[in-house]
């Protein structure tokens, strides 16, 4: 009797068992091959068809009430959709324009959906390395991958793909070569002509740790498994301008499905930035062994790359910089494509003071933006502000599904990875997003069904709410207004209610939420469902993030993700609309 006491008291306190650590709405969980985060192809192999999804008897009944949609139109005892229900649940919310996917433009004005430590599964110092981790994010939407090669000691003729001086497990360099070569011809044989559907470049961010042997090896072991993939030479004649550094640089539809290589590029008496990967939780053992790898770098030549591999680098060549030169002037002593590679910690220091000219940068040069080490945990930079000066590859750590990633997939969402930028940021531009203009965005958040109730929790007992937060460029303290609607509750004596009480997995809201901003192509906004949960901190049930640019206005079904970044088959009714203010 006591042990039955207390479970039901254990039960009765949240405390027991939920912490903030767990319900952290920036937190996700770890991505798998049904993910959709950046504008892939493997969602679409595996999403559920809207064919599945159901509309409640209360949303029914809502659309009535609202006049929106007749008894007539909507059927509201059928268990079916009526052809009129039909139409309206088969709406997207959002359209991506079609010149944001035009392929006409230098590489250098595209945004490219983007992963860091691409091999690694989960944690960052303790995590696995895996193949197949490339092939989860190339599904997913990834453009740009990173490999981290170093010579193993047990084969000199096969260099190993890890992360350096940590705990985690290795895997063959050749072994990723060959799952990146599947993923391109798995993708140009499901191509097809039409946007969001077509093969793209792939970018390898290569950071070599090889000597001079294992190098000659990584050249040729990606020219044999990848063979006429790999693009090894410029695409136009020679002697055309483009080899001459003027201003005609490669474009987009040049590169065709190609693989792109990053090939580090080191400036003399370059600064050492390896602290920038460190983490505070190395033990001893690793940071002697970082401190003996950065004392050999450092009596290694300067141009410690091989000709045969910086050959490779023929689009980009990845500095990290020693001076501001790169962006008060011109990069001293950088190659003609030089890729400016910084720490989300290093660039934010310059913002916003030297945000304008860093954007003017940008629209000319590649800039990557990695984690800062301290994200061992495989959480993510915040990336729109970078987005906002132009940064083309903003590296995620693709993991889970997290906050950050959400908003990739909304950047990159119905687009094959490459997503033009505005036209402030490309040449010729004013280098600033803002119109000077104010918006206002109301959101009228209707109702949603088929709540999705994780493993733990009691549907009687959800109390589900929507939360959403809009996501600016100009926020770089990450503090974005947020707004959300009551807790819905059902009542528990339903004969003594009347009309619609609908269980809490069918939740009715009914409210507006409003935000006023700054009008910029680069604002976001994300939605989450959580449960009101008393002493606790509420748990996140399903997510979607839109960028405005891209949102459909009027009534729509918004397809709601689970937190692998999953399609479910909860939808949330919501009408977009977009004024001036």
């Amino acid at each position: 009797m006591a042990e039955s006491l207390t479970a039901r008291f254990a039960k009765l306190n949240p405390l027991s068992k939920l912490t903030s650590e767990d319900y952290n709405e920036e937190i996700g969980e770890e991505i798998d091959d049904a993910t959709i985060a950046g504008g892939g192809h493997g969602g679409r192999q595996t999403a559920i068809t809207k064919t599945q999804l159901r509309v409640s008897h209360a949303l029914k009944s809502f659309l009535i009430k609202e006049d929106l949609l007749s008894e007539e139109e909507v059927d509201l005892e059928s268990d079916e959709p009526s052809d009129t229900l039909r139409t309206l649940l088969d709406k997207s919310h959002i359209q991506v324009p079609p010149e944001v996917t035009n392929r006409s433009y230098p590489l250098a004005e595209y945004f490219i959906s983007s992963s860091h430590n691409t091999y690694l599964l989960g944690h960052q110092l303790r995590g696995q390395s895996s193949a197949t981790a490339y092939e989860t994010a190339l599904n997913a939407g990834s453009r740009c991958v990173e490999i981290d090669a170093w010579d193993d000691e047990n084969n000199k003729d096969e260099p190993k793909v890890t992360h350096g001086y940590t705990l985690v497990s290795h895997i063959p360099f050749r072994a990723v070569c060959e799952t990146i070569r599947d993923v391109i011809d798995r993708e140009a044989a499901q191509s097809i002509n039409a946007q969001g559907y077509r093969a793209a470049p792939i970018m390898l961010s290569l950071e070599n740790h090889c000597g001079p042997q294992g190098q000659q090896r990584l050249v040729e072991i990606m020219r044999e498994v990848l063979g006429d993939r790999l693009l090894s030479r410029a695409i136009r004649e020679k002697g055309h301008r483009e080899q001459e550094g003027d201003s005609d640089p490669v474009r987009l539809a040049e590169l065709g499905s190609k693989v792109v290589v990053i090939v580090e590029y080191h400036l003399p008496e370059e600064a050492d930035t390896s602290d920038d990967d460190n983490s505070s939780s190395e033990d001893e053992e690793e940071r002697a062994a970082r401190a003996a790898y950065r004392a050999q770098k450092a009596a290694a030549a300067s141009n410690a790359i091989v000709p045969e591999l910086a050959g490779l680098g023929v689009y980009a060549q990845s500095v990290k910089p020693r001076d501001n030169s790169w962006f008060e002037s011109v990069l001293k002593d950088g190659p003609p494509n030089h890729l400016i590679n910084v720490s989300e910690s290093g660039l934010a220091s310059y913002m916003p003071a030297s945000s304008q000219r860093i954007a003017w940068h940008n629209s000319q040069h590649l800039m990557r933006v990695f984690p800062k080490g301290t994200r061992i945990s495989s959480q993510n930079l915040k990336q729109v502000p970078f987005w906002g000066i132009g940064a083309q590859i903003c590296a995620m750590n693709w993991q889970t599904f997290n906050a950050s990633m959400q908003i990739n997939e909304a950047m990159f969402s119905g687009t094959d990875g490459y997503v033009l930028k505005p036209a402030a940021l490309r040449a010729g531009g004013s280098m600033n997003l803002n119109t000077g203009r104010r918006k206002r965005l109301s959101l009228r958040v209707a109702g949603a069904s088929d709540v999705p109730v994780p493993e733990g929790h009691e549907e009687e007992d959800v109390k589900p709410y929507v939360t959403c937060t809009l996501v600016h460029p100009d926020e770089l303290e990450g503090k974005h207004p947020k707004r959300k609607t009551k807790p819905y509750k059902q009542h528990k004596l339903g004969f003594l209610h009347r009309g619609e009480n609908p269980p809490p997995t069918d939740p009715i809201w009914g409210e507006t939420l409003e935000w006023e901003y700054e009008d910029n192509e680069m604002a976001f906004l994300r939605l989450l469902i959580k449960s009101d949960v008393s002493f606790a901190e509420n748990p996140v049930f399903a997510v979607a993030a839109v960028r405005l640019l891209y949102v459909v206005p009027g009534w729509s079904f918004i397809r709601m993700l689970d937190l692998k970044g999953r399609e479910t088959k909860c939808s949330l009714l919501v009408k977009f609309d977009v004024d001036d203010a």
